[in-house]
């Protein structure tokens, strides 16, 4: 069955970058830690579905209140999928992104791009190490031999972290379709991110700087403990 191939390929994924990005990971949560432990904000940034990732990270239960989404709409499916993906790929974009969002030194950026050779992300963490700021990249190996790009974003980055998926993203043969299907990377670059945040959340309250994490406003008591959360963040969280 379709979906059981699936679920293999999605936790053949998972367990390699378990068993292989561990100190990868470790390096990353060190950086968010003391983005937490000095109060600065971790803006998440990506194209087309590497968006999603962002999303993923931000303003939601369980999610650091210190996390920023930069979301530009230019590079969203939402408002023209086929021309997102010609903007990720152009010169020169990334530089006006940046500048609109108040990115200081204590804060950090993570960059998230499966192929890590379009334009607008690697230009985006060329952008933050010309700012000094800290920068995590989330990227597929499986793309360092594609030389179409120079340099590539996992170049660009003080820490890159290698999602595991594979090269076209789209995992399993479908009998009678003439190309795969079935992408991972979504899946892949979420677990690696939350996993980062999380960690890096750990160490923060290992040296007694209380993580602020938001509670679901589905329970009891959630929406008034969040007020708190946002009102101290609204000032500094461009989207929120």
């Amino acid at each position: 069955m379709i979906t059981e191939k699936y679920y293999g390929e999605i936790i053949d994924v998972l367990k390699k970058i378990k068993d292989t990005q561990k100190e990868k990971i470790a390096s990353a949560a060190d950086m968010i830690s003391e983005v937490i432990v000095n109060d600065g904000i971790i803006y998440v940034f990506g194209c087309g579905h590497s968006h999603l990732i962002a999303l993923d990270t931000f303003y939601r239960a369980g999610g650091l209140a210190n996390v920023s989404a930069m979301l530009d709409t230019d590079l969203m499916l939402h408002n023209g999928a086929a021309k997102s993906s010609k903007m990720e790929k152009m010169s020169g974009i990334a530089s006006s992104i940046f500048e609109r969002y108040d990115i200081k030194a204590n804060d950090a950026i993570i960059v998230v791009s499966t192929s890590g050779k379009n334009a607008v992300p690697v230009e985006m963490a060329l952008e933050a190490r010309k700012n000094n700021i800290k920068t995590i990249s989330i990227v597929s190996s499986a793309y360092f031999e594609d030389k179409k790009a120079e340099p590539m974003l996992y170049q660009c980055s003080d820490i890159f972290v290698d999602n595991c998926v594979v090269h076209g993203d789209a995992t399993l043969d479908i009998a009678g379709a003439n190309t795969k299907m079935g992408s991972i990377s979504t899946i892949a670059s979420s677990f690696v991110i939350q996993s980062i945040l999380m960690e890096g959340a750990a160490l923060a309250a290992k040296s007694h700087a209380l993580p602020p994490i938001y509670m679901s406003g589905n329970i009891d008591g959630g929406e008034e403990y969040n007020k708190e959360l946002i009102r101290r963040y609204l000032p500094r969280i461009k989207h929120l």
